[in-house]
């Protein structure tokens, strides 16, 4: 399995600016789940002529802030309930 991880890795886009196609190896999800978040402004894209491209820092950055708002809305909601327990 440790064989599979490293691997993977090496075949992980390692360009600043990467495609759709290079995005979904990078992210590990399909071109419609990508082209869906492009379409409900969920994802930082930039769209040049009829293509779409994406920063990796840019991306890393966003994955990093979904993170953390998505564990700060856990404790809310989990404060929440403890407080309306009460």
């Amino acid at each position: 399995m440790e064989t599979n991880k490293r691997t993977m890795k090496a075949q992980l886009p390692t360009k600043e600016i990467m495609d759709v196609q290079e995005l979904t190896q990078y992210l590990g999800i399909g071109k419609s789940k990508i082209y869906a978040l492009i379409r409900h402004k969920k994802i930082p894209a930039a769209k040049i002529g009829r293509q779409y491209r994406f920063s990796r820092e840019v991306i890393d950055n966003w994955l990093k802030e979904r993170i953390i708002t998505e564990k700060l809305h856990e404790e809310q909601a989990r404060a929440r309930g403890a407080y309306d327990a009460m």
